[in-house]
């Protein structure tokens, strides 16, 4: 175990592992094959994205053996300066068959024919790679594991807590990066380059999601990545991206003006701050999450806007690869899960109006603590800014 890379020490990995097994075995699963990279991390220390391009897996049982990681083996290096498991084999990638030596990694580990978990929404889990892992397994079934494993983090430590609030402090200051780049003239590339500067020499590792940032008429579109169209004077600007602290992500978010801009723009911002607090303000240990989006709705219902509001108003955050950084944690009138203190979540109030081309987004991340959440990264529910310029009020 190389702590130089080492995040956490044995005895927190050992314990994570022992819930792990005490989900696996609630869930009536014999055994477990992990492949997302995320689950690879909080379990077993290894940290590495390569497992999206080459398969990889963490198998291990509801019993007490010593859980077995197989990899690619150019990848070999990254896993020993990383991972605390001693059990680590590897496979040369077109010449040896990744699904028969998990075939034979499980009969060792004695697994009988009952179901056995892996990921099934990871993006380390194509179509082509269960469908050969499901039949090099059977007779035994494939189980999707991923709130299985994913549930297990959504409860931070008090050291996960601290490299969340550091990222965001990383994202603070891509934030104020973007509010000195935007600037008319300036294109939406060179301001998201602005922002990632900073991130990256701040010392933000890389982040699960690129730079998302769009203006004027693509403000719509709120999942939008930059472009090189030139941001004009009154136009609206809206960023989302994330600090990265070993692997721990904190996404701020905010929405600007480029100078002033017009009655329609302001309302549409004021209509989303007040759905934001809204919800806000109903965060607390033991709420149910869809109490929570619904006390976010209410504004927008009051106005006859409801429709506007496309996105879920909030999921968990925490330890992310490539391609996404979301969590279990659905903060949506589609679930019932209470939260609880100790959790990192994403909040946001997203209105689009396509017909309009105008679009807002606002929010943060937050950690819920006994008396509520607290904001560690984005503008949260602040005013519209004009920039240059005071706020608008």
């Amino acid at each position: 175990m190389n702590e130089r890379y080492t995040l956490f020490d044995r005895d927190t990995y050992r314990e994570r592992l022992g819930r792990a097994r005490t989900a696996v075995a609630r869930h009536g699963l014999d055994a477990c094959i992990s492949v997302a990279p995320e689950n690879h991390y909080y379990l077993g220390g290894y940290d590495s994205w390569t497992g999206l391009n080459s398969p990889q897996a963490m198998i291990f049982t509801r019993g007490g053996d010593e859980p077995t990681l197989l990899l690619r083996d150019v990848d070999l290096p990254l896993a020993l300066e990383s991972t605390w498991i001693t059990d680590i084999r590897t496979y040369r990638l077109h010449r040896e068959d990744f699904a028969e030596i998990v075939r034979t990694i499980v009969q060792e580990k004695g697994c009988r024919a009952d179901g056995i978990g892996i990921e099934f929404q990871s993006s380390a889990l194509p179509f082509s790679l269960g469908k050969v892992l499901s039949e090099a397994l059977a007779p035994a079934t494939l189980v999707d594991a991923t709130e299985i494993l994913g549930t297990i983090r959504l409860v931070k430590s008090p050291q996960e807590l601290a490299l969340i609030t550091r990222a965001g402090e990383y994202a603070a200051l891509g934030l104020r990066a973007m509010e000195k780049a935007v600037i008319p003239g300036t294109t939406e590339i060179k301001v998201a380059a602005q922002i990632e500067s900073a991130l990256r020499n701040a010392g933000s590792d890389y982040w699960a999601i690129p730079v998302e940032l769009t203006s004027g008429s693509r403000s719509a579109g709120c999942h939008g990545t930059p472009r090189n169209r030139v941001i004009e004077p009154g136009d609206l600007v809206h960023g989302e991206f994330a600090g990265v602290c070993e692997r721990y992500h904190a996404v701020a978010m905010q929405t600007l003006g480029c100078g002033p801009v017009n009655a329609r723009q302001s309302e549409i911002y004021e209509l989303a701050r007040q759905s934001l607090e809204a919800g806000i303000s109903v965060v607390a240990p033991g709420v149910r999450v869809c109490d929570v989006e619904q006390a976010s709705l209410e504004p927008l219902m009051a106005q006859g806007v409801e429709q506007a509001a496309m996105m879920r108003f909030g999921y968990g955050i925490g330890i992310a690869y490539p391609p996404v950084w979301l969590e279990p944690l659905q903060i949506s009138r589609d679930f019932n899960t209470v939260l609880e203190a100790g959790m990192a979540f994403v909040l946001h109030a997203c209105l689009e109006f396509p017909e309009e081309g105008t679009g807002v987004i606002l929010g943060g991340t937050y950690v819920l603590q006994d008396h509520g959440p607290a904001m560690v990264a984005g503008a949260g529910t602040t005013g519209l800014r004009s920039v240059p310029g005071p706020a608008i009020e």
